[in-house]
């Protein structure tokens, strides 16, 4: 059996400064976001999806108490749902991120580390996980610059079912 969860988070720039982490890559020592976390939004996305792909709810109802505690890492936040989702029987069998913002502008380079990031987390191949970047255009307040958000889709199978049509 497959399910399918979406996930979506944004976050405007913070003033301060405050790193900006991205996939879990920093990005730049300065020019994050506002958040309590480090305020990830492609993870914060994933976790979101994850969690919705098993019926669960939205990241904030176990982060906040995690960050209340100290951990302010979003991987951490990725871990404790992957947990989950292992324990339900499931493995990640593909994951799709789409990030809208202005700026910064992220090479193919860094795209790559982030995957290897995630990947690793979710205990899949790098092939398995596609993250696309888009300015908007201008259209949107992501576009304007003014903050980053990230939509992300995942796809789970039950253990050893990834690649058939349970």
């Amino acid at each position: 059996m497959g399910r399918v969860g979406i996930g979506q988070d944004s976050h405007r720039f913070d003033s301060g400064k405050k790193a900006l982490i991205l996939g879990g890559v920093k990005i730049a020592a300065s020019g994050g976001l506002e958040a309590n976390s480090d305020g990830d939004v492609i993870l914060h996305s994933l976790c979101n999806a994850l969690s919705s792909a098993i019926g669960g709810d939205s990241l904030s109802t176990w982060s906040d108490k995690m960050c209340e505690a100290g951990i302010k890492d979003s991987k951490k936040y990725v871990e404790h749902i992957f947990k989950k989702i292992k324990e339900e029987g499931y493995e990640v069998s593909n994951v799709s991120i789409s990030v809208e913002a202005k700026r910064p502008y992220i090479k193919l380079t860094i795209a790559a580390k982030m995957k290897e990031v995630i990947a690793k987390i979710l205990e899949i191949e790098i092939n398995q996980v596609g993250i696309t970047f888009t300015s908007g255009e201008g259209l949107t307040a992501f576009g304007k610059g003014e903050g980053i958000q990230s939509i992300a889709a995942v796809s789970l199978s039950k253990d050893g079912c990834g690649d058939c049509s349970c």
